[in-house]
C-alpha cells in the first residue's frame, strides 16, 4: 500500500439506501461493461484507480459506463457543451421521490407518471426512473437541440421507447403551461433548476470548480460538458426560477399530485416557503439529500 494511500469508507452513507452508487467506483467492473473506459483509468496520487475529472471526455465515458453497467443503457451521448450530470446525485433525487410516492402502508406507487421540467440533452432522470421503478415520463425543455439529443437516446434504447416522451416548451418563462395537456394527470413533477442569475456568475462558478479539480487557478474554461446557458442560469437565479414555478403550479394543482424541485441554496428556503404560503398548498415537505460533498434539498408541495 502506498505510504499516502487513503483509506476510504466502503459505503457513501450520505446517499440514499437504495442508490446503486453508494460504494466507490469499481473501475474494473465498469471497464468490463464498457471496455473503452479503460483508456481513461489512471492511478491517482493516493494509489487508487480513478479518472481525470478535469477531462470532459473521461467524465463522459464514466457516465456511459455507469449507465450501461447499472441501468442497461447501451447507447447514450450528449452534444459537446451540454451538461454531463453526476449520476449518483441524480439517482438520489429519484429514490427520494419514490419514497414520497409510497403510501402509508409502505407500498410503492405503481404506474407512476412523472413530469421532468428541464429534461436536458442527458435525459438522466427519466433513464433512472424507468430502469429503477418502471415509471413513465414526460420530459420538457426549452432547447430544441437538447430535445433532439434526448430523443436519440430514447430511440436507441428499446427499454425507454414506451416510457419516455418529450415535449418542447416554446415559451421560455412557462413551466407547466402547454406541457401539461388538458385531461392529463401526473403523480409528480421534478426539476433541477439553474443555479445562477447570469452568464457571468455561471462562468465564474465553472472556473472555480475547474480550479478546484486542477489544484491551481484556471482563468479560461476549455470546451467541456459544463452546460448550456439555459441549464446553468436564469434571470434572477434559482430563487426567481422557483418563485415563478410555484406560482404557475397553482393553476395545475388538480393535474399533478406532487410538485417538487431541488433547492441547492439553503439560504433560499425561507423565501421558497414564503412563496408557498402565498399559493396555499395542502401539504409542504422538505427532504434533505446528499449531492456530492454538500447537502441539497427537495421541496415538495401538493394542492390535493
Amino acid at each position: 500500500m502506498p505510504k499516502d494511500k487513503k483509506v476510504h469508507a466502503k459505503v457513501k452513507s450520505i446517499l440514499h439506501p437504495r442508490n446503486k452508487h453508494r460504494e466507490r467506483y469499481d473501475f474494473k467492473s465498469l471497464s468490463e461493461s464498457l471496455p473503452a473506459l479503460q483508456n481513461f483509468v489512471l492511478i491517482n496520487k493516493y494509489g487508487d484507480e480513478s479518472i481525470d475529472f478535469f477531462d470532459p471526455k473521461a467524465v463522459l465515458m464514466l457516465n456511459k459506463a455507469l449507465l450501461k453497467h447499472f441501468y442497461k443503457i447501451d447507447n447514450w451521448d450528449i452534444p459537446e457543451n451540454y451538461l454531463c450530470p453526476p449520476i449518483p446525485g441524480r439517482a438520489d433525487y429519484i429514490h427520494y421521490i419514490a419514497d414520497l410516492l409510497t403510501d402509508k402502508n409502505g407500498k410503492s406507487q405503481k404506474q407512476t407518471k412523472c413530469l421532468d421540467i428541464g429534461v436536458g440533452a442527458n435525459c438522466i432522470y427519466p433513464i433512472i426512473g424507468v430502469m429503477e421503478y418502471d415509471w413513465t415520463f414526460v420530459g420538457s425543455d426549452i432547447d430544441p437541440e437538447a430535445i433532439d439529443a434526448a430523443q436519440k437516446t430514447i430511440n436507441n434504447n428499446p427499454n425507454l421507447k414506451s416510457n419516455v416522451f418529450l415535449r418542447l416548451q416554446t415559451k421560455k418563462r412557462n413551466f407547466f403551461t402547454d406541457i401539461i395537456h388538458e385531461g392529463e394527470f401526473y403523480d409528480v413533477s421534478i426539476c433541477n433548476p439553474p443555479f445562477h442569475a447570469s452568464a457571468k456568475e455561471a462562468q465564474a462558478s465553472s472556473l472555480r470548480k475547474l480550479s478546484n479539480l486542477k489544484g491551481q487557478k484556471v482563468t479560461k474554461a476549455t470546451l467541456n460538458f459544463g452546460g448550456q446557458s439555459n441549464e446553468l442560469w436564469y434571470e434572477g437565479g434559482e430563487l426567481k426560477f422557483l418563485n415563478d414555478m410555484i406560482y404557475e403550479s397553482r393553476r395545475f394543482g388538480k393535474q399533478c399530485r406532487w410538485f417538487t424541485s431541488l433547492v441547492s441554496k439553503e439560504a433560499n428556503l425561507p423565501f421558497v416557503y414564503k412563496t408557498l404560503d402565498a399559493v396555499q398548498p395542502k401539504i409542504i415537505k422538505t427532504i434533505e439529500m446528499g449531492q456530492g460533498n454538500k447537502i441539497s434539498r427537495i421541496v415538495a408541495w401538493s394542492f390535493v
